[in-house]
């Protein structure tokens, strides 16, 4: 019996970490898939980038808001133009790989992200974070993708784009999926959302 205590302890740990559910999105709300050249597609023909195989998975409307080489500031923005235009439910951010690029500070890079995060939530939106690997020998995501998600509440996909970025045949060239790479990246934001009960 002295153990209970602790084994509900755990369980409590375990229910309060990671995100919360996210908010059912309705037959007719948009997801506005926001980034760089990830996002764009750049490395697959037209209809073969990850927002065009998202919205086919999901049955939502899926709007491709992707710049490519854009860095996070230049993000932070375009977001609230393209957040009134749009009007979406969802927004799927994918950004920082060009600031690594650049070599810009990781702490710049999170300032950017967080302030994109309450940019979307302001405007009474859901936000989902894409974690982007860095382009060096480990290819490992930087922790804080994770740990603003954390901090705010939102889900994370920490692994589906590293694990894209290190096989080469999911590759265009070093830094961008092709077509099947795309469509692993659709596929894993789709298994989110419904994990997470927006869909």
């Amino acid at each position: 019996m002295r153990f209970l205590p602790c084994i509900l302890m755990i369980f409590l740990i375990a229910g309060c970490s990671g995100a919360e559910p996210l908010p059912k999105l309705p037959a007719d709300g948009v997801i506005l898939a926001f980034g760089d050249s990830i996002t764009y597609g750049t490395g697959a023909a037209s209809g073969e980038s990850y927002p065009a195989m998202l919205e086919q998975l999901t049955g939502r409307k899926v709007v491709n808001g992707g710049v490519p080489g854009e860095v996070t500031a230049e993000g932070v923005q375009r977001l609230p133009g393209l957040l009134e235009q749009v009007k979406p439910a969802m927004v799927i951010i994918c950004e920082g790989g060009n600031d690594m690029l650049r070599h810009a500070s990781h702490g710049e890079i999170a300032a950017n992200l967080r302030a994109m995060v309450r940019i979307v939530k302001g405007k009474g939106a859901s936000a989902v974070l894409v974690s982007v690997p860095a382009l060096d020998l480990s290819f490992a995501p930087p922790p804080f993708y994770a740990e603003i998600a954390e901090e705010v509440g939102i889900p994370c996909d920490e692994k589906t784009l590293t694990r894209i970025l290190t096989k080469r045949s999911l590759k265009s060239d070093p830094i961008h999926p092709n077509a099947a790479g795309y469509r692993k990246l659709a596929e894993g934001l789709a298994k989110l959302l419904h994990k997470r009960g927006a869909i």
